[in-house]
């Protein structure tokens, strides 16, 4: 199982009792994941289970039982372009998760935005080159994406801004657990 973390362009709008997020994720940027193992998610790798309108997650690091928004709730909604994955939520703050998750993000604690997918058949080409290993993703299910804390793509970032004036790969064994796909 190969982790790591994706920093995605990500801003918060506190509005009223919640909060508007916006983060893009950007395609076409390389990054090691592991000494000799880097990868790339290449344009559109996500379009399948986006334009098919599946119901797809905001997490708080990457856990299903902190879930931040959801397309089949309303609040998540998801634009998939040739250049970046554009994520747009409305975030209540009525869980402690929630509540967990602003302060963190406020504290400069969580910067970073990750998906979590799974390769499809097909969906992936590798390269030698010299003693590294280049994963190039160009299909993939993508199931949620998660604020996270460690981050591996550097073109990914989180900012919160105030706008108001007042203060080694897993074989396949279908979806059993969310362990089970790569996270980037």
């Amino acid at each position: 199982m190969l982790w790591g973390g994706n920093l995605g362009a990500l801003e918060l709008r506190s509005e009223g009792g919640a909060t508007r997020l916006r983060a893009t994720f950007p395609y076409g940027a390389e990054t090691e994941l592991a000494p000799g193992r880097r990868e790339v998610i290449a344009s559109r790798a996500f379009a399948d289970r986006i334009e098919a309108g599946e119901d797809i997650h905001l997490l708080s690091g990457h856990d299903y039982n902190k879930p931040l928004a959801s397309r089949a709730a309303g609040n998540l909604t998801l634009a998939d372009g040739d250049d970046a994955l554009v994520i747009e939520a409305t975030i209540a703050d009525g869980t402690t998760w929630a509540r967990d998750f602003l302060a963190a993000h406020a504290g400069g604690l969580i910067r970073g935005l990750s998906p979590g997918f799974r390769v499809d058949q097909g969906g992936e080409r590798i390269e030698r080159r010299g003693n590294s290993v280049l994963r190039t993703i160009g299909r993939a299910a993508l199931f949620e994406l998660s604020a996270v804390t460690r981050p591996a793509y550097s073109s990914a970032q989180i900012e919160a801004r105030a706008w108001e004036t007042h203060q080694h790969r897993q074989p396949y064994r279908g979806v059993v657990h969310h362990l089970n796909r790569w996270r980037l």
